[in-house]
């Protein structure tokens, strides 16, 4: 009976919402959408993309197109150049309240207070 509920669920054709808008795109897709936002999509965004990775032209190419995505190596340097890809990577794992800069932040303003009642 579990297996005929089931069935008929599929065969209605209805589909879970996803938690947000980014996990509709694929991996592809959203990385060559924040390359985009940050290069644009004219040659020169290519040769950003190679001299910030090292990749092949036609490598470049197919991230900007959203034919393939990077390979890890090729990620963690566009991590550390592209503030878009960064951000997007942390939007989609929802890790954005972890940011370092969110908890230096927060440990500055204690400080503040603490010597405010310090110097009181």
């Amino acid at each position: 009976m579990a297996a005929e509920k089931g069935s008929e669920f599929q065969k209605m054709g209805n589909s879970l919402p996803l938690r947000n808008s980014n996990e509709k795109l694929s991996y592809e897709a959203l990385i060559a959408a924040a390359l985009r936002r940050e290069l644009g999509g004219s040659h020169r965004a290519v040769k950003t993309l190679i001299r910030w990775t090292g990749a092949s032209e036609r490598t470049a190419k197919n991230w900007l197109s959203a034919a393939t995505g990077p390979n890890g190596e090729h990620l963690v340097l566009l991590l550390g150049f592209s503030d878009e890809v960064f951000e997007t990577i942390l939007a989609r794992t929802n890790r954005r309240k972890s940011l370092p800069s969110d908890r230096v932040a927060g440990a500055r303003m204690l400080l503040a207070d603490a010597l405010s009642l310090l110097n009181g």
